[in-house]
C-alpha cells in the first residue's frame, strides 16, 4: 500500500532526497529552509542508512561540502535560504562548471514579503545566471516529486540543480504520497580526474559543456510529460503564465475551470515551444510568479514587445513587491473581490520584542550606559534576536545589513574617523562570517570594540548547535587579539556596574578589543527545564 505522510514544504523536500538515495544533507539555518535539515536530523530512515547530516559554520562551506561528496559520486543536497546563496554564489556558480559526479540538489527557499529576511531576492535569477536547470514546485507533492526528478536530472546531465522554494510553500503542511526509496549511490570517482580542476584551459572547456547542454535543458522543459504544461480554452483571447504556487492561487479563483489559456511553469529554463503558442493564442498575458517579475521581463524582451501586451508586476496589474495570494490573483484577473485589508483582523498586530530574561537586553543596557559620553550613531549590529536591540526602549543600534557586516562596517567608520566604533554580533553569525572581518580589524590595529553576544546557540532559527560553541575566544586569540583585551561576562543585572566599566575601558581602548557576553538563551534553559520534568 502506497504511504501518505502529512507534511510541510520544507519536510516533503527532505523526505524526497531520503528516498531518492541522498548520502548527505548540508545546510546553515535560515528561515524558511531550517526544517529541511531538522527533518532529516530527526530521520530514523536517514540515521539508519547513515546519512551526513550537520549543520556548516555557512552556506559557503555547506556548498563546498556537498560538492565535495558529489565528487565522490554520492548524491548531496545543500539547502539554505535565499541570502545565503549569496555567501553560497562563489562555489554555485563555479559548480555549473565544475558539473557534478554524484546528483547534487541545491535547495533555496525565498522569502516574498520578507517575512524574516532582508530583502525578498529571487533565485530563479541565480540558477539562469548559472545557466542550470531550476524546478520551482506549486503544492508540497510536486515538491517531493521534483527532489527525485532533479537528482535523475543532475545526473543525467552531469549539472548541479536548484530547486526553489517560497515561505508559504516551505511552512504550509499537506498530506504528500512517497514512492519506493532506492539505494545510496557507491563511492566512485570522477572518470575525468581534472574535472574539477577550474584552472582557464579546463574551465573554458567545461563551459563549453555546459553551453552545449542548454538545449537539452529546454528539451527537458518541453516534455509533455513534464512540470510544463499548457491548457487552451477554446475562444479565449487571454492566457496566463503561472508559475510555482502562484498557479496554486490561480485555481483557488476558477475551481471549476479556467477559461483562459494557462501556460504552467515550473521548469527552467523558460519552455520556449509553448510560450509561442501562448502568444498566439492571446491577445493578453497575465504572469503571475512570487517574486521578482523574471519570467515577465522574458516574456516582454528588449525592446519590450507590444503583442501580445504583457501584464503582471512591471506594469502595476500585481504589486510590485511582497508575496502574491488568491485575492490579489483574483483583483489582476478582474474578478472583483472584497479586500481582504477592509476586513477587520482577529488579532491585534504587535512589533517583535525580546524574550523576558534574554541576555541581550543586559547587554544593551550596559552598553547604553558605556555609550552615552561618545553620543548616538555609533554601534554595528548583525542578523540575529539582538538585531531588536534596534527598536524601542533600547533604540541601541544603528545597522543590520547583512551576516558578518557588523565587524567590517564598525572598521569602515573607524578608517572615517569614527572612533570608538562598536560591532555588536551573535555566536553563530561569528563563526559564520564574522571572523574574518576580526582579522581585517587585528591586521589593521583598528580602534573597534566588537561584543559577541553569546547565548550557546543559533536561536533565531530554532535553537541548533553553533559551530562555534566553546570556541570564541580561543578564535579570537588565534586570530590575533590582544589578551588583555579579550574579556568574558556575564550579561545579568546583578553584574551591570561592572560590565558597564569593562565596555567604558575598553571603548577608551584605541585598538581592537572583543568582549564576550555570555549566557545561555532562555528558552534553551526553558526547555531543558521542561524535558527534564518529562
Amino acid at each position: 500500500m502506497e504511504e501518505k505522510l502529512f507534511l510541510l514544504g520544507d519536510e516533503a523536500v527532505a523526505q524526497a532526497a531520503l528516498d531518492a538515495g541522498v548520502s548527505g544533507c548540508y545546510a546553515y539555518p535560515g528561515t524558511p529552509s531550517t526544517e529541511i535539515m531538522e527533518y532529516v536530523q530527526a530521520s530514523r530512515q536517514a540515521a539508519g542508512s547513515g546519512v551526513v547530516r550537520e549543520w556548516s559554520a555557512n552556506e559557503k562551506t555547506a556548498m563546498e561540502a556537498a560538492l565535495g561528496m558529489s565528487y565522490a559520486g554520492r548524491r548531496a543536497m545543500v539547502c539554505m535560504k535565499h541570502v545565503g546563496l549569496n555567501v553560497a554564489a562563489d562555489t554555485f556558480m563555479n559548480a555549473a562548471i565544475t558539473g557534478v559526479n554524484g546528483g547534487l540538489v541545491v535547495v533555496v527557499a525565498d522569502d516574498p514579503s520578507m517575512h524574516s529576511s532582508q530583502n525578498e531576492q529571487d533565485s530563479r535569477y541565480y540558477g539562469h545566471f548559472a545557466q542550470i536547470p531550476v524546478l520551482e514546485p506549486s503544492d508540497q507533492q510536486e515538491a517531493y516529486n521534483m527532489v527525485r526528478e532533479a537528482f535523475d536530472l543532475s545526473e543525467r546531465y552531469g549539472v548541479p540543480v536548484l530547486l526553489r522554494l517560497v515561505t508559504r510553500l516551505s511552512h504550509s503542511r499537506t498530506g504528500v504520497r512517497r514512492q519506493p526509496p532506492r539505494e545510496q549511490n557507491p563511492l566512485r570517482l570522477p572518470s575525468d580526474p581534472k574535472q574539477f580542476v577550474l584552472l582557464p584551459s579546463i574551465a573554458r572547456r567545461r563551459y563549453r559543456q555546459l553551453l552545449a547542454d542548454r538545449p537539452k535543458f529546454m528539451e527537458e522543459s518541453e516534455r509533455e510529460d513534464g512540470h510544463n504544461s499548457y491548457t487552451r480554452h477554446e475562444g479565449a483571447r487571454r492566457g496566463i503564465l503561472a508559475c510555482g504556487l502562484a498557479y496554486n492561487y490561480l485555481m483557488e479563483n476558477f475551481p471549476g475551470g479556467v477559461p483562459y489559456h494557462v501556460l504552467k511553469v515550473s521548469f527552467y529554463p523558460l519552455p520556449d515551444k509553448l510560450i509561442r503558442q501562448l502568444f498566439a493564442d492571446s491577445d493578453e498575458i497575465i504572469v503571475l510568479e512570487e517574486g521578482y517579475p523574471f519570467a515577465e521581463e522574458l516574456l516582454l524582451g528588449v525592446p519590450p514587445r507590444t503583442e501580445p501586451v504583457i501584464r503582471g508586476r512591471l506594469d502595476g496589474t500585481l504589486p510590485r513587491d511582497g508575496e502574491l495570494d488568491p485575492w490579489l490573483v483574483g483583483r489582476a484577473l478582474g474578478l472583483g473581490l472584497e479586500d481582504p485589508e477592509e476586513t477587520p483582523g482577529l488579532a491585534v498586530p504587535r512589533p517583535p520584542s525580546f524574550c523576558p530574561g534574554c541576555g541581550h537586553i543586559d547587554v544593551y543596557k550596559a552598553l547604553n550606559v558605556a555609550m552615552e559620553k561618545y553620543g548616538t550613531g555609533r554601534v554595528f549590529s548583525d542578523i540575529g534576536c539582538y538585531t531588536m536591540g534596534a527598536l524601542p526602549p533600547y533604540n541601541a543600534i544603528n545597522s543590520c545589513v547583512d551576516m558578518g557586516a557588523s565587524i567590517t562596517m564598525a572598521v569602515g567608520a573607524a578608517d572615517a574617523g569614527l572612533v570608538p566604533s562598536v560591532a555588536v554580533i551573535g555566536d553563530s553569525t561569528f563563526t559564520h562570517s564574522g571572523m574574518t572581518g576580526l582579522l581585517d580589524a587585528v591586521n589593521k590595529k583598528s580602534p573597534v570594540t566588537i561584543i559577541i553576544s553569546d547565548n550557546d546557540v543559533t536561536a533565531m532559527t530554532g535553537g541548533q548547535k553553533p559551530a562555534g560553541l566553546g570556541k570564541i575566544e580561543q578564535i579570537c586569540l588565534g586570530v590575533g587579539v590582544e589578551k588583555e583585551h579579550l574579556h568574558t561576562i556575564v550579561p545579568l543585572r546583578k553584574h551591570h556596574e561592572e560590565n558597564v566599566k569593562i565596555m567604558e575601558e575598553e571603548l577608551a581602548y584605541e585598538g581592537v578589543s572583543v568582549i564576550v557576553a555570555r549566557r545561555e538563551c532562555v528558552r534553551v534553559v526553558a526547555a531543558r527545564k521542561k524535558n527534564k520534568k518529562r
